[in-house]
C-alpha cells in the first residue's frame, strides 16, 4: 500500500488502512457505509459504475491540489493506541482503593 498511488477498494480495511498511510481512497460502491473516511477527506466514494471511476481518478489525476489533501495522512478511526488506554483503564480500575478491598 506505501507504493501505491492511490486505493481503489469496495470497502473494509483498506478504506480504514489507507487514511492512516496517507493514501487517497477510492469507494467502489455507491452507498457509504463507513462515513469517517469520507469525512476525514481521505476517501471519496466512486460509485460502481466503470465510467464514473475512470472519471474519478482522472479528477484526481488532474487536481494536484485536490490529491495532495486526500493524500494526507489522518485517522478518522482512532490512531492505534486502544488497547495501551485499555490497559491502562484497567490497571487504574484495579488500582482504586475501594475496589482493592473487594478483591
Amino acid at each position: 500500500m506505501m507504493q501505491s498511488w492511490l486505493i481503489l477498494s469496495d470497502g473494509g480495511g483498506l478504506q480504514e488502512e489507507g487514511p492512516a498511510l496517507g493514501r487517497p481512497v477510492l469507494i467502489l460502491r455507491d452507498v457509504r457505509e463507513q462515513e469517517e473516511a469520507i469525512a476525514s477527506g481521505s476517501a471519496e466514494l466512486g460509485g460502481t459504475d466503470p465510467e464514473r471511476i475512470v472519471a474519478a481518478v482522472a479528477a484526481l489525476v488532474a487536481d494536484q491540489a485536490r490529491y495532495a489533501r486526500m493524500a494526507t495522512p489522518a485517522f478518522p478511526f482512532g490512531e492505534g493506541d486502544a488497547a495501551q488506554r485499555i490497559a491502562e483503564a484497567i490497571a487504574e480500575f484495579l488500582l482504586e482503593p475501594q475496589r482493592a478491598d473487594r478483591l
